[in-house]
Parts: structure tokens; sequence; C-alpha cells
């Protein structure tokens, strides 16, 4: 429905006015007409499309009706289809009559100045804007929705910034430093067309809602490209700007950046406004005559599973694991993908680099680029996310926890599980699944602003598991995804007590039972199949946290939509107390590196059987059939005794989806 203007008209003076393209302008008949007139008549000059609606018809003029009841049901419309060329060069001419009818005894002269006035931005999604039918006013979801999009400008793109202090996200400071930081915006362009005067009785405005004012920064430069010209109109404590349309250019483009990602108190969406003034006489307010909004969206953080190939491994340069570095790397040359090595000097001696960080990506239709997301974890690494990793088209995002961050804020407590559908809902982007204390009562939990974030971001919709039951409590401990050929595409792992205890059973009968765990380790006890098998206080944890791990299943199973075809059992045991929480018992196989069809396992030492150790063994065959590739990596005494394995001190960071978030349906 096209916009409407109700317009007071006279028959003491002429009312001159200003029609917008596209809109209509209803005119007071009524509060205009001498006291003793009954009918009018109206007619207008050829550039002035006439409509009166009477007893709810609506009649195209000119028309065979001459003269029309003056009542307060009879509504005079217009509209205006082509600009005007001088002000005031259409007019509308409105007679009254007395019950003798004759001559008018009165009349109303409406001058018309008909302009344009749009605001546009890319609510197509094509990556460019252009004009569109599509309401700009609202934002719709799926592969036929509409609405534009933001992103968070939260990359560095100064090239000199090379401080930590200096090395601040684009988000934090309202100037421009390069034209690559105008490329992270999204344009929003002002075209306003008609008799340039016209503008100089009028004001435009453009403005943002206080609400939201804080997520956005806008960009201006009038008509010049040089980078200094650019200034920060919109945002912030800058809720309006006025423009001054230019006499010798249509279209004025604004650069529009996001501050901030969606969270518990912000949806996302934001909307911009020009609204056209009319400066009435001397010390009267300014009249609203038209508004145009147009709505974007903040894009969303996304999360990227084990099934998206790689793009760059990351590890740790720590004391004493030269031999875990130098075997992370040959698996990173097998799966073609390059290695980053963080030095001492920046990891300071922690080397739990998945638990300080989680890498994404956010995406607009003109642009995609990886962030990452610091947790509050706050270790040796803490400035490792911000001097290494923020830069020239790549973002940083993160969440303070000002009641401090507990074990399950560390990122080895997030992961995301390929695309899956449940019971017809798809989940393109898959979920993002995290571990809490449920269903114990109290215990440890997420921070509640990193979990707020994570919901926020409504494209990959988190699944809580029970981690809590393990001493660290991270999911990586339990769970992985792999690539699969079939099927879904993939299968989940689990750690599984019971098929290690099955195994083991298997080769006791086979004659092995005195096979020992951990051969070749130095001070390290070697338990035999048979002193596992019969150490009934191994066997009672080992059942509680089978039954941790199968409540677990059945959430996944459930909120995945998973079956058990989909499913492998990776033979795992644990120890630990139940009120101090589980940890492996050997290296943690689960807790895997994933590089395409590449995998970096844990080597478990387990007991050799025939000249191999029959927990790899096991693996080889459950995994090798899907085509994949398992190395086994010694991390036993450089990160299993400190209660991590392989995925724990590594990272990777993947390539985007190539589905785009928008066109799902939340």
């Amino acid at each position: 429905m096209a916009q409407q203007r109700r317009v007071q008209l006279s028959t003491q003076r002429p009312t001159s006015t200003v029609c917008v393209l596209g809109t209509e302008l209803s005119l007071d008949i009524c509060g205009s007409a001498p006291k003793d007139a009954v009918t009018f008549h109206v007619q207008g000059t050829p550039g002035v499309k006439l409509y009166v609606v009477h007893e709810t018809h609506s009649v195209k003029l000119p028309s065979l009706v001459g003269r029309w009841p003056l009542a307060a049901s009879t509504e005079v419309l217009l509209a205006m289809d082509t600009l005007s060329k001088d002000v005031g060069d259409e007019k509308v001419r409105i007679s009254y009559f007395g019950e003798s009818g004759g001559v008018p005894i009165g009349r109303a002269m409406l001058y018309l100045t008909c302009v344009e006035v749009s605001l546009d931005a890319d609510t197509s999604r094509s990556g460019a804007v252009s004009r569109t039918l599509l309401d700009k006013a609202t934002w719709t979801w799926g592969p036929d929705g509409h609405g534009a999009i933001l992103l968070v400008n939260c990359d560095r793109d100064d090239p000199k910034a090379r401080t930590l202090e200096g090395k601040k996200p684009d988000n934090l400071d309202t100037t421009i430093r390069s034209y690559d930081d105008l490329k992270d915006m999204s344009q929003l362009v002002l075209r306003t067309r008609g008799p340039r005067t016209i503008f100089t009785g009028h004001r435009l405005v453009l403005h943002t809602d206080y609400s939201n004012a804080d997520k956005v920064g806008v960009f201006y430069s009038g008509n010049s490209m040089a980078l200094e010209e650019y200034k920060h109109v919109l945002g912030g404590l800058k809720l309006a700007y006025t423009i001054k349309p230019s006499r010798h250019q249509d279209e004025s483009i604004f650069y529009v950046e996001g501050l901030a990602f969606p969270d518990v108190d912000f949806s996302g969406l934001v909307a911009f406004h020009v609204t056209l003034l009319e400066s009435p006489e001397k010390d009267l307010l300014e009249t609203p005559i038209f508004t145009d909004t147009v709505v974007f969206r903040v894009a969303p953080w996304i999360m990227t599973p084990n099934t998206l190939a790689p793009l760059e491994a990351f590890v740790c340069s720590v004391k004493n694991n030269e031999g875990f570095v130098a075997a992370v790397r040959s698996v990173a040359e097998k799966a073609k993908c390059p290695l980053t090595v963080c030095p001492p000097l920046e990891n300071r001696q922690d080397r739990w680099i998945q638990d300080e960080v989680e890498f994404g990506y956010t995406q607009a239709p003109h642009k995609t680029f990886p962030v990452v997301f610091d947790s509050p974890r706050d270790g040796g690494l803490v400035d490792f996310p911000i001097t290494r990793i923020l830069g020239p088209d790549f973002g940083y995002v993160a969440r303070q926890v000002p009641e401090g961050a507990s074990g399950l804020d560390s990122f080895g407590n997030l992961e995301v599980s390929p695309p899956v559908s449940v019971q017809g809902k798809d989940y393109p982007l898959g979920r993002i699944l995290i571990g809490s204390s449920f269903p114990r009562f109290g215990g440890r939990r997420m921070a509640k602003a990193v979990k707020d974030f994570l919901f926020a971001q409504r494209v990959q919709a988190p699944v809580e598991l029970f981690s809590d039951w393990l001493q660290v409590g991270h999911i990586d401990e339990f769970l992985t995804f792999v690539p699969a050929p079939d099927r879904k595409a993939f299968r989940l792992l689990l750690a599984s007590p019971s098929a290690c205890y099955q195994l083991f059973k298997e080769k006791q009968e086979e004659g092995f039972g005195e096979a020992a765990m951990f051969e070749g380790l130095q001070k390290t006890s070697k338990p035999t199949i048979n002193e596992i098998l019969a150490n009934e206080e191994l066997r009672k944890f080992n059942a509680y946290v089978q039954s941790c791990i199968n409540w677990n299943r059945d959430i996944l199973k459930r909120c995945l939509g998973l079956a058990e075809q989909d499913i492998i059992d990776l033979p795992q045991l644990f120890q630990g107390k139940m009120d101090k929480g589980a940890n492996a018992f050997f290296p943690d196989m689960v807790n895997m590196l994933v590089l395409g069809r590449h995998l970096g396992i844990p080597k478990p030492f387990g007991p050799v059987v025939g000249g191999q150790c029959c927990l790899e063994e096991r693996v080889r065959a459950l995994l090798e059939p899907l085509g994949l590739t398992c190395t086994f990596i010694d991390d036993f005494y450089s990160y299993h005794v400190l209660l991590g394995d392989v995925h724990c001190g590594t990272n990777v960071r993947r390539k985007p989806f190539t589905f785009k978030w928008w066109h799902m349906v939340p």
C-alpha cells in the first residue's frame, strides 16, 4: 500500500506541497469548504492522477460525474508518477457549489511539485544495491526472503596497527583508515530527484532508532572519494543527520557497519529512515511529509563443523612438545593444510589452543570473512587472538564474564554438528553443542554471556549436553564428528567404555589376557588386560561413565535426528571419582584432529596383540572403511597426563558453508 499523507486546503490562498513519487495525497475537501457548500468539482493538470472515493467506490477522474456530494465519506486522492521540472508545475483545483449550483461559491488551489526520495540497500541479497519492489521495511528468512544484511566490522584493516593497544577491531572506532574498511560495510543509497530548489525549503534527515543506535555506525563523504572526507555521521549518540542533496548528483552513498553481533538484548534488526521535513512559517515546528525505511539484519557468527575442508591448522610450541608439533605437522602436510605454530613468546607455555578460541565466520551477500571467538578462559594465550589472528579480513569477537569463567567456558566445550534434518526441520548449518551440568542441580555451567550469544545467532540452534561428569568438563572428551561417504555424510564418534570392555574381553578369550597397557612408556604402571577386567572399582566407575555418555547419546539422536547407524563407538576407558569427575584412563582417542579425510588420533598405547596395538587396530577397522586415514600421535606426556589430548592442543580454521545462512528458516 502506498504511503499516504493528508493535505489541508484553503479557499483563502493557494496551497503548495510536495508529492513524493510512489505516494498518495489525500485532500481535506470538507475542511476547506465554504459554509453553504454541498457539492464540489475537482480537476487537475495532466501530470496529476485524481481519484474520488465515494461510498467505498474509487472513481478515476475525469468521469461522467461532474459534481460530487460534499460528505465525510467522500475522499479525493491524488498521485504523480512523473518528476516535476519546476516547482509547482502541476495543479489541482477544487470548486465548491451551493444548493443552487451555478457559479462556484469558493475555490481551493493546490500547487504540486513531484520529487523522488528513496532509501535503498541490497534488499534482494544480490551483492549490489538496486531499485526493487520488495518491501524494504521488513526482513524475511528463506530462499525467497528479502532484506538487507550488515556485517559486524570486527576485523582490523589498518595496516599501521602493530601493537596490542593499536590492534583493536574496526567496530571499536569511528574512523575510516583504509578503503578496505569500506568494503566490509553495506551501502545505503539515498536518491533525490526533482527540482533542486525544492530541497532548500525542506530538510532531509537520515535517522535511526535510539534503541539500536549503539549497534551501528554510518559514514558519509559527501561527493568526495578521499578517505579523509569520510565522517562518522550516525550511530552511538548520533541519532540523526541532516543531508544536503547535491545540485549535481542524484545519489548520496552512505556506508553502514555493524558494531555488535545479535545477542540476548539485540535481535540483530536495525532500521534506517530518511524523512523529508516541510519547513513551515517561522516559529512553527517542521512537519514530516514523507519517510522511507530500510531494515538490515546483522549477520550472525557461524561455526564450522569437522566435515568442512580445513584451511589452516594451529598448534602451540611449548616446552617438551617438539615431537607432538612434528606429528601434527605431518598430518597437516598429508591433508595439504597449512600449519601455524604459535611460539612460546606468544603462548606463554599455554598449550590448550582449542580452549582459547573457536574459529567461525560471518557473511553478507557482498563479503565473507573469518571471525575468531575468544573464550573468557584467558590463559597464557590471552593475547594471541588479537596479536596474531585479528587483522585485515579476519574478525574478532569476545564475551566478558564478570562472574568469572569456569572450565565449561573453555571452547573444548563448544562444538557444532554437520548439517542435519530432524523430524522435517532442517538445520543446514548444523547445531551448536555445549556442555553443562544438566541433568544435575548445581554444578558448572557455561557462562550466561557466552551461552546467550550462541543462542542469539539463531542459525545453529544450540543443544545442551551433560559434561559436568568429567573432571575437565568438555564435550570434546567424549564426542567428535568425521566425514563419511554415505548416509548423512558424517558419523558421530562417541567414547565407549562398553566397547572397550568388549574388546578386552575378546582379547582375553583369545588368550592375550597378559598383554599390557602403556608398553614403552617410562614411569607408568602397565596393567594387563586381565588386571583391567578384574578391577571391579574401575569397572563400576566406567559403568557410571557409560550411563553419562548414554544420556548424551539419546539427546544427540533426538536433537540431531540420528539413527544408531550414524554413530560409531570408539573403545575408551575413564578413571576418577564421582565427586571429582572422570578423565581418560589412556589417551582419549575421540579427542582427535580432523583434517578432511586425515585424522590425528591420540596414540592409546593399548595392549599389543599380534604385533599391533589392539585399540589402534579396532579404531582403524571402524574408520578406514569410511575412507579415513588414521595417524596415531603420541601426546602421552605432553598432553594426556595434563588432562587433555590432540584436539585440546590443536585448532582448525575451515571453509565456510556454501549454503547461505539467510536462505534458512530458523
